[in-house]
């Protein structure tokens, strides 16, 4: 990937108004973004193990760090919508990752929770997470990296 040169917001009020009225696509934020998680998702693919998507870790990795939860308390926690975390939950259940249980408190919900083999993949799974976490960040400064889990933490 080339280096994307972007112009600051005070060069382009500067500029003249049908300079300001154009729309450069590599200067939108959705663009910039949409290209970094293809490259993170490029990596993820390419070194997790145990063929885990993206969304299969986020499930597995968020009922490993809280316990065992409701469906829909994971879908929010994992900031996916209901037909998709229903989806990662059936995968999951199926490889015989997670369980389902009725619920202690409310019998007409289930409860989630990891099985021990899903314990036992999240152990070997988190240090390759984190390695792919700093692959994505290679290109960037120790300081950057803390300034752009800053910057995208404010924009959830």
């Amino acid at each position: 990937m080339g280096v994307i040169e972007t112009r600051s917001g005070a060069e382009i009020e500067a500029g003249n108004e049908a300079d300001s009225q154009r729309y450069l696509l590599d200067e939108q934020v959705g663009f910039l973004l949409r290209q970094a998680s293809q490259r993170h998702t490029a990596i993820f693919a390419a070194r997790m193990i145990d063929d885990l998507t993206p969304t299969q870790w986020a499930a597995l990795a968020r009922l490993n760090e809280r316990g065992p939860c409701s469906q829909n308390l994971l879908g929010r926690l994992t900031a996916m919508d209901g037909a998709t975390i229903k989806g990662v939950v059936n995968r999951l259940v199926s490889r015989g990752l997670a369980e389902t249980r009725p619920d202690a408190q409310d019998t007409r919900r289930l409860t989630i929770a990891l099985t021990q083999a899903g314990r036992e993949l999240v152990q070997r799974a988190a240090p390759v997470a984190h390695q792919i976490t700093r692959e994505t960040l290679v290109p960037l400064s120790a300081s950057e990296r803390r300034t752009i889990g800053k910057l995208l933490g404010k924009l959830k």
